[in-house]
């Protein structure tokens, strides 16, 4: 499986500029797409999904182009938007059930026992006689991802997939993701929230301003920012010259005042010391400090 991006642009119609001259190529497993809001990444995620069209530049699901043939391309497809809704009336194995039909599967038998499965992994067996508007926010998330996941899909696309879940079903999520990605499959994990990629992605992308930023995998990434990563204790006068001045990443209190992390050149205080940047310093690299200069 191969998705192969060319130069593609989406200018909507009161002139404001999503994306802008995008190329990228992603190969099966997982691929993180970063970035802040508004940086672009729910308008590219709806252009691979079918749901709308670019202004300029092609799409290549497969061999299949994205502009003559949808219908093949949303064969392949699961897709957890970020704004997912569903049938309020419907009891939770209902709705899974009347996404597998949507997804292809015809046989009542089969697709029942995809329902149980699917209600099994993603933790909600136990209420699948609930009304699923009486699912909390994020068992709701869970049922979305579930609707995604059920009709084997080749291609996969979740955007910000862990909003709403707490820190045992975030982990339980990546799990899945990352146990399908050891498959035949594209995953494009599309999220703010850098501990989501760092965990599962084997190559990403960062957006800002419609732009790729960056492409590559995520050890790389942390190599940009080498030597631009700054711990200092500090206090008073230093601590509000450092935020006035670096990207700040962290603080947290200490004897002296302050210890705080930050991104930027040569700190000139004595007690500034380098220190190895992780997933998260990279990310404030590209997103603040390089946009400031």
């Amino acid at each position: 499986m191969k998705i192969v991006i060319k130069d593609l642009s989406k200018v909507y119609k009161n002139g404001k500029r999503a994306l802008n001259n995008v190329n990228l190529e992603i190969e099966n497993g997982m691929f993180g797409l970063l970035g802040p809001n508004g940086a672009g990444k729910s308008s590219l995620m709806r252009i691979l999904v079918t749901m709308m069209k670019p202004t300029t530049g092609s799409v290549h699901v497969n061999g299949f182009d994205l502009s003559k043939d949808r219908g093949e391309i949303r064969k392949m497809l699961g897709y957890l938007p970020q704004d997912f809704r569903f049938f309020t009336k419907l009891r939770t194995w209902e709705f899974l059930d009347y996404a597998a039909g949507l997804a292809g599967i015809k046989n009542k038998k089969q697709r029942l026992q995809k329902v149980d499965e699917w209600l099994e992994k993603v933790g909600l067996f136990d209420v699948r006689e609930r009304s699923a508007n009486k699912l909390s926010g994020g068992m709701k998330r869970r049922l979305g991802i579930a609707q995604a996941l059920i009709g084997d899909p080749k291609i996969i696309v979740v955007d910000e997939p862990t909003t709403g879940l707490d820190p045992e079903e975030r982990i339980r999520f990546r799990n899945i993701l990352s146990e399908l990605s050891q498959q035949d499959v594209i995953i494009i994990l599309s999220t703010h929230i850098i501990g989501d990629i760092s965990s599962v992605c084997r190559d990403l992308a960062l957006l800002n301003n419609g732009s790729v930023q960056f492409n590559g995998s995520p050890e790389d990434l942390v190599k940009q920012a080498r030597g631009h990563v700054w711990q200092v204790n500090t206090s008073g006068f230093e601590y509000e010259m450092l935020k006035a001045k670096y990207a700040v990443t962290s603080t947290i209190p200490s004897v002296e005042g302050w210890e705080v992390q930050c991104v930027g050149d040569k700190i000139e205080l004595n007690n500034a010391v380098e220190i190895e940047p992780n997933l998260e310093h990279a990310y404030v690299y590209f997103m603040d400090y390089m946009s400031m200069q």
